[in-house]
């Protein structure tokens, strides 16, 4: 009998040889792969094109203090699991999430995961922490979207100088800003990030892009994504750029409004027939969100600078309440329109920054929704003002509190919530808990113009 012709099967070290070949004809010289630590600061490790089958296969050495870096390169050591200077792990790119750089073509990008010297992620791999809470939404046969909304300051250079004066929404403020546009819509598409719309936004110079939804873990990617790709496009414009939560004082702030559904096969449970157009368990998804949002918004909107923007009456959300369509809500409600259909209907949560790491944001908001389903809680009624006009008396009645506005109000809002560190893990936990120290205690001999300069370009 004759032996089989068929042709063999490509061992994952031929296919990733055979990419990096054809990159390097494309003209890519090089492979960045990144992640966000636990500042929302990207950080990365760039290999020669030629390098790019070892560094899938074994991935690249990096120190295993990345967790308890703060957001000024400073090392804390308070963290007891990560309490000497001894340590490696592997940073090893995600290849199917490849991309050539349009704005840097000389380059090409990688999301990266975190493993230990056995090959399974660390227990500080963010990605693997989202990756769980997925995990966790297909075992009750749930899958989640999520969407970003990044908005920006635009400048002419360092100094912010302002590259456009509004007026918001404003055509002729794009008009300004006409080039950088142009280009950044076509770097996006290249890129593989789905925009569904760009405008100038309130505030002096501010922009914002909105990523289409998609799973979780490709929109943490795309919000990854989205940043060099918008950083390179106003370099080569001769701009700046700034996602900070806070650029100066007087400033709005820039928020990445995180935007969240959950559905059960074809049916978003966001839309149905209950109360305010809810189905039940959607209505118990957002109670989630909300008995958490304390613990939630110290992950979302954790920086020092992040506390200054989360200012009443600012659309900022800084009272935990839910509301529909309400945009001082940090809870905002989207329901199904004739129009759009039950398929957009979504919770958009406000205290979401740069600052924050994408994966695990988006982590400990489905982790939160996911125990509301789990337990049927109750969504009490929705509030439809700004209540940052009422009275304390008025807001007591009803229950509403003020978000942490401190450090220490938020490192307590974490220690406290059992279902959070769940998610997070012990360890992954405690890192985050050190740097959050360790930033504040950075902060506190500085005046507050001095800590909003001292993030401005970080991320």
């Amino acid at each position: 009998m004759a032996l089989s012709t068929a042709p063999a099967i490509s061992t994952p070290e031929e296919l990733w040889a055979r990419a990096a070949e054809e990159l390097a004809n494309a003209g890519v010289i090089g492979v960045t792969t990144v992640w966000a630590d636990n500042n929302g600061i990207p950080r990365s490790q760039t290999v020669p094109i030629d390098q790019l089958a070892s560094a899938a296969a074994y991935g690249v050495g990096i120190t295993s203090l990345f967790p308890v870096l703060d957001s000024h390169d400073g090392t804390t050591f308070a963290h007891e699991g990560l309490s000497t200077p001894s340590g490696e792990v592997r940073l090893v790119p995600v290849i199917d999430r490849l991309v050539r750089l349009k704005g840097q073509p000389a380059f090409a990008w990688a999301p990266g995961r975190q493993l230990g010297a056995d090959g399974t992620p660390t227990p500080y791999d963010q990605r693997s922490v989202l990756e769980r809470q997925m995990e966790r939404a297909r075992e009750a046969g749930l899958t989640i979207r999520a969407g970003y909304e990044l908005e920006f300051y635009l400048g002419k250079d360092a100094q912010l100088s302002p590259a456009h004066r509004g007026p918001a929404y404003s055509p002729t403020a794009l008009l300004h800003v006409d080039e950088f546009a142009a280009q950044l819509l076509g770097d996006l598409a290249a890129d593989g990030i789905p925009v569904g719309q760009l405008h100038a936004e309130h505030g002096a110079s501010r922009l914002k892009v909105t990523i289409t939804a998609t799973d979780p873990v490709s929109a943490a990617d795309r919000q990854m994504l989205a940043r060099q790709t918008i950083h390179a496009a106003a370099r080569s414009q001769g701009l700046c750029a700034s996602f900070a939560p806070v650029v100066d004082v007087a400033g709005i702030g820039n928020v990445w409004r995180l935007h969240s559904s959950v559905w059960r096969r074809n049916e978003n449970l966001m839309s149905g027939d209950g109360p305010h157009g809810l189905s039940t368990e959607g209505a118990s998804y957002l109670a989630g969100l909300l008995r958490d949002l304390p613990a939630i918004a110290a992950i979302t909107a954790p920086s020092v600078p992040s506390l200054t923007r989360l200012r009443p009456s600012a659309f900022a959300g800084a009272y935990a309440f839910w509301g529909v369509g309400n945009r001082e809500a940090p809870l905002r409600y989207l329901p199904s329109t004739t129009m759009l259909g039950p398929s957009h209907a979504n919770v958009e949560l406000s205290p979401s920054d740069a600052s924050a790491n994408p994966y695990l944001a988006l982590a400990v908001v489905i982790g939160a929704g996911l125990s509301g389903m789990d337990e049927k809680l109750a969504l009490p009624d929705p509030i439809q003002e700004d209540v940052g006009s009422w009275t304390e008396d008025r807001r007591s009645g009803l229950e509403v509190r003020r978000l942490p506005i401190t450090t220490d109000e938020q490192l307590v809002a974490l220690q406290e919530n059992t279902r959070i560190a769940e998610v997070l893990g012990p360890e992954l936990a405690g890192a985050f808990r050190a740097v959050r120290k360790s930033d504040w205690l950075w902060a506190q001999d500085r005046s507050i113009e001095d800590v909003i300069e001292g993030h401005r370009w970080l991320y």
